[in-house]
C-alpha cells in the first residue's frame, strides 16, 4: 500500500508539472525493493514475530510481487477490493503491465522511478524545439518467454512513428507452470543453473536478435510484472523533430 500511495503522489506531480493526462501515460515503473537477510529474519523472530519466509532468496520474489501489486494499485490496473483475493498466488490473476521490480539486500525501502509520455499535443510542441531531447516510450507485455510477436509489433509501431529504439526494458521469468505453449521446460528443475538466469538468457537472446542490438535490460523474476510466465515490455525510442 505504501508503494501504491507513493506512485499515486508521483503521478499527481507528473500531471501538475508535466501535463500528462492520467495513469495511462505512464509507460514503466521501475522499483528497487528490499529483501529479507538472515539478520533481518533473526530480528523479526527475536520480537516473537513470524517472517513471511525464512528463505532469503524466496523473500526476493515476495518483495518483487508485493512491489508489482503496489504498482498495479497505484496505476489503477487493479482495485483495492481485489486485495482480499490475493491470498492465493497460484491464481496469477493480478499483475501490472508496467512494472519492473528487482530486490536488493542493500535497501531498507523502495526506490521508485517512473517513465511517462506526454500527450500528443505537448509532445508535438517539444518535437519542434531542437534544444529538447526527443524521446518517447511504448509499453506492452510478453505473454511468455518466446513471445516474439509482441516485440515485433512494438518495433513495427515505433518504425511507423519514425522512431529509433534507444533502450528496451524487459522482465523475464521461467513459467511457474513448467510449461510454455503446451511443451514442458526444465528451467525450474535444473540443478546447475537458477531459473531466473535461464529466463534472462532466453529472453535476452530473443530481444537482442530481433532488435539486432545486445544493449538491452532484461531483469529476472517477473512475479506480478506482466502475465505469468511472461513479463512487462517497454521500449524507449528517439523521434525526429517536425
Amino acid at each position: 500500500m505504501e508503494v501504491a500511495q507513493t506512485i499515486r503522489c508521483m503521478v499527481g506531480e507528473l500531471k501538475a508539472q508535466h501535463e500528462i493526462d492520467d495513469e495511462k501515460d505512464v509507460k514503466l515503473v521501475l522499483i528497487k525493493c528490499p529483501l529479507l537477510t538472515s539478520a533481518k529474519i533473526a530480528a523479526i523472530k527475536a520480537q516473537d514475530l513470524k517472517p513471511i519466509t525464512e528463505d532469503t532468496y524466496e523473500s526476493m520474489a515476495k518483495s518483487r510481487y508485493a512491489s508489482a501489486i503496489g504498482i498495479a494499485l497505484g496505476l489503477d490496473e487493479m482495485k483495492e477490493e481485489d486485495m482480499t483475493r490475493l491470498m492465493d498466488r497460484e491464481t496469477n490473476e493480478f499483475y501490472s503491465h508496467k512494472a519492473s521490480c528487482s530486490s536488493g539486500a542493500e535497501l531498507e525501502d523502495c526506490h521508485i522511478l517512473i517513465l511517462a509520455s506526454m500527450p500528443l499535443m505537448q509532445r508535438a510542441a517539444i518535437l519542434n524545439d531542437l534544444r529538447t531531447p526527443k524521446l518517447d516510450a511504448m509499453a506492452s507485455s510478453m505473454i511468455d518467454a518466446i513471445d516474439a510477436v509482441a516485440i515485433i509489433e512494438m518495433l513495427k509501431e515505433i518504425e511507423k512513428r519514425g522512431g529509433a529504439v534507444v533502450q528496451v526494458f524487459v522482465k523475464a521469468e521461467a513459467d511457474p507452470s513448467g510449461m510454455i505453449r503446451g511443451s514442458r521446460h526444465t528451467m525450474n528443475t535444473d540443478s546447475d543453473i537458477q531459473s531466473t538466469r535461464h529466463a534472462r538468457a532466453a529472453v535476452g537472446g530473443l530481444v537482442a536478435g530481433l532488435l539486432q542490438d545486445t544493449m538491452v535490460y532484461v531483469s529476472g523474476g517477473a512475479e506480478g510484472q506482466g502475465p505469468s510466465g511472461g513479463g512487462s515490455l517497454c521500449m524507449v525510442y528517439s523521434v525526429e523533430g517536425a
